[in-house]
């Protein structure tokens, strides 16, 4: 490789290279790295105070530092070398210990860009979601202090948005999940799962701390808000061990709001004896509370049986199949565009997701949200005053106002991701795993609003509910 044309490129040969190097760097997990000292002191003044404080570390060619592990140090010695670092050096398994170690040495900068990276690669969201495991390690690792606010902020938030029992047990550790709690208890912050979840989820995180066994027994004497509603039968008996998961809980039960719980649903919690019995006495006695029963701000994501499209809210051509699931237009309407709205009603303060997907575009198709009020079936949503759509060209629209650019255009096999924030009254949308923002000109969002869809010959749209990859 020539060198002298990039100072970058002749610096990244220098790092953890030994012939260049005159102190050994020995980490957590003993491996030894190689570095310079001047480099070092000079672009971090941990690094300074540490090798050129008169100290032995002055005169010794070792320097050991017991809670930085190699890759953390290795990402570190890269940004020190070069002043940046490549966006793959990031990964699930190092990025806590890089910005644990960029806390160490004082390195701000790169401390804001291993949040924007993690930001980053959330919204484009390809390879699953893994902030569960950056939250337990961050809370295993980590001081939890303000200097960390913003890495321990974005993982709690984005927690917060999967619902817990999409979330495989092991997951989230215990610690990490009190953290998350304790973030969220009476907050106003988005928040996807039902308080009977948050119980039942803690439940299972103590019971898998006593062993397997009191683990599976808990799982069947504990139905979800599914089985519930499906009417399962539990039989209602005594778990082994049930005074060890009462202890374990017991750092948790200060953290769930019981008064969201429904009176029901104690029926199910009360045989176990795992939390005192005067929560029970007190909350079985309250009358359902005006409480939702997501702390918070709810985000709410429909179930498979809610979400079809309305029959008798839709333009007159339109075929409705599969159970209600898919809308499409017949070969006759090549000229005319045709909507039609979900029978699901989108009102009160909550967050509100839904997955549209295109598996038939058309000219223009459009995905959004409309009022029911004056609205037309028989024409397209985006020329009209209560329709607020992202058309296929990667437009919004609302009255007939285009504002271009907001995404790329997109076709077959698209799946938009509609976000309805009716707290704000804002929407956004997500396009193919990318999330854009907040769509600031629709400040006239009404107060009840309905899934929509606008297509012509061929379009067929699906629309399904929407759930976080975990």
């Amino acid at each position: 490789m020539s060198r002298g044309y990039s100072l970058e490129k002749d610096l990244r040969l220098l790092i953890n290279n030994p012939k260049y190097s005159d102190i050994e760097i020995l980490c957590e997990d003993e491996k030894k790295l190689y570095g310079c000292r001047a480099i070092l002191a000079e672009r971090s003044e941990v690094f300074d105070r540490l090798l050129y404080n008169g100290m032995k570390e002055s005169y010794e060619n070792k320097i050991s530092f017991p809670t930085i592990n190699s890759f953390g140090m290795e990402i570190i010695l890269e940004y020190i070398y070069t002043g940046s670092i490549k966006n793959e050096s990031l990964t699930k398994d190092n990025i806590i210990e890089t910005f644990y170690a960029a806390d160490y040495f004082q390195l701000p900068d790169l401390q804001d860009f291993i949040v924007k990276n993690f930001k980053n690669t959330l919204e484009k969201n390809n390879n699953g979601n893994y902030s569960p495991e950056l939250l337990s390690k961050f809370v295993g690792k980590m001081p939890l202090t303000e200097d960390n606010h913003i890495l321990l902020c974005s993982l709690v938030e984005e927690v917060a948005t999967i619902s817990l029992n999409t979330i495989e047990c092991g997951r989230l550790s215990i610690t990490g999940f009190q953290y998350l709690l304790s973030c969220t208890y009476e907050k106003e912050k988005p928040f996807a799962t039902p308080e009977y979840e948050v119980f039942r989820y803690s439940a299972i995180l103590a019971a898998k701390q006593i062993s397997y066994d009191t683990y599976k027994a808990l799982m069947e004497q504990l139905p979800t808000l599914e089985q519930i509603d499906n009417l399962i039968q539990v039989e209602n008996k005594l778990i082994a061990n049930h005074q060890k998961v009462a202890k374990e809980l017991e750092p948790l039960i200060e953290y769930i709001d019981f008064r969201r719980i429904k009176r029901g649903q104690f029926d199910f919690i009360e045989p176990l004896k795992i939390i005192p019995a005067e929560i029970i006495q007190h909350n079985s006695e309250l009358v359902d509370s005006d409480l939702n029963n997501i702390r918070g701000i709810p985000i709410y994501r429909f179930k498979e049986s809610e979400l079809f499209w309305d029959r008798l809210a839709c333009g007159p051509e339109l075929i409705i199949e599969d159970n209600g699931k898919v809308v499409c237009a017949p070969n006759d309407l090549h000229d005319s565009w045709r909507s039609v709205m979900a029978e699901m009603v989108l009102e009160n303060k909550g967050i509100f997701e839904w997955d549209i997907i295109i598996e038939k575009s058309c000219t223009i198709a459009a995905v959004g949200v409309c009022a029911s009020e004056n609205f037309n079936y028989e024409t397209w949503a985006w020329h009209q005053t209560t329709g607020w759509v992202l058309s296929s060209q990667g437009h919004s629209v609302n009255s007939g106002e285009w504002l271009r650019g907001y995404c790329p255009s997109f076709g077959d096999g698209t799946k938009i991701t509609v976000h309805l924030d009716m707290n704000k009254r804002t929407c956004a949308f997500t396009v193919n795993g990318t999330k854009y923002p907040e769509l600031s000109a629709w400040n006239n969002l009404a107060s009840k609003l309905y899934p929509v869809v606008s297509l012509k010959y061929p379009g067929r749209l699906r629309i399904q509910p929407h759930q976080k990859r975990v």
